[in-house]
């Protein structure tokens, strides 16, 4: 995609941290906005921002209600013209050790951090394609993506999926010309950790005062790693750049360089000595 101008983006959690950075850049680069998030009093300050840069409608969403999803995607279009710039970016930061973890938090977890992307590429694409007038789907995803390196098998999971979903997706599409970007982020500058803690269920067996005390003292540190990350109009200046050359990978740093070379060296040496009598599986 060359320009994104006179285009309409659909941004999830856009109100807040990297999707408000995604939202400003693609408003100075002439985009319609549809910004969508839970929380109303950081969309109107989001909204009286914006608007002096381009046309701007919110909605509040949750991400995981696939009948608002595509209510609200109808309006958006109706307001605002097609969407073909689609970011589904909402996503939360909780979970709890693995022997805590309860179906409740999976289901919260995963329907905000996967589910949303699923429910959001669901809503757009059929569209997108029936348009064919091409497009870019972005989807935020995390270092935490592509690495196992304690994040929480909860965040891991649903993030190593969004990445792979990307990939799928890229193949696919680009015989319609619509583009497929995954964003993983290292530290970014917001305050996901506080947001997250007054949306996440609690967790269904009370950890032991060692376990509530270290799950406080590792908020702490994430928090104030985060703080000392790259800000989210950096972020979201490397998004429209990503999207304007078609790009997969989005790296905000390079934070996760030893881990994958690590992770990629232990997938190889984990490889047979030679070929099965079989060969290579015809889907590849």
């Amino acid at each position: 995609m060359t320009d994104v101008r006179g285009r309409t983006a659909f941004v999830t959690g856009g109100a807040n941290g990297i999707g408000l950075g995604i939202a400003r850049a693609f408003a100075g680069a002439g985009a319609r906005l549809a910004l969508v998030d839970l929380e109303a009093d950081a969309l109107e300050r989001a909204k009286a921002e914006l608007s002096a840069l381009t046309e701007v409608e919110t909605f509040v969403l949750d991400v995981r209600d696939r009948e608002a999803f595509a209510r609200v995607a109808d309006e958006a279009e109706a307001k605002l013209g097609p969407v073909s710039l689609l970011v589904n970016n909402a996503g939360v930061a909780g979970g709890a050790p693995a022997p805590k973890l309860t179906y409740e938090l999976w289901d919260w977890g995963v329907g905000i951090n996967l589910g949303g992307v699923i429910n959001g590429v669901q809503t757009f694409l059929p569209r997108m394609a029936a348009r064919g007038l091409g497009g870019q789907i972005v989807n935020t995803a995390s270092g935490a993506g592509l690495v196992a390196v304690g994040s929480g098998v909860l965040y891991h999971t649903a993030k190593f999926a969004v990445v792979g979903m990307t990939e799928a997706l890229r193949a696919e599409l680009e015989p319609l010309g619509i583009g497929a970007t995954v964003l993983c982020p290292g530290p970014v500058a917001t305050d996901i950790i506080e947001r997250t803690r007054k949306q996440q269920p609690r967790v269904g067996d009370p950890l032991t005062g060692n376990e509530h005390n270290a799950a406080v003292e590792r908020a702490k540190v994430m928090t104030s790693w985060l703080a000392r990350g790259v800000p989210p109009d950096v972020v979201g200046r490397m998004v429209l750049e990503a999207v304007l050359e078609n790009r997969l990978y989005i790296h905000t740093d390079r934070i996760m360089i030893d881990p994958i070379e690590a992770r990629t060296r232990a997938l190889l040496q984990a490889m047979p000595a030679q070929e099965s009598a079989a060969g290579p599986s015809p889907g590849f």
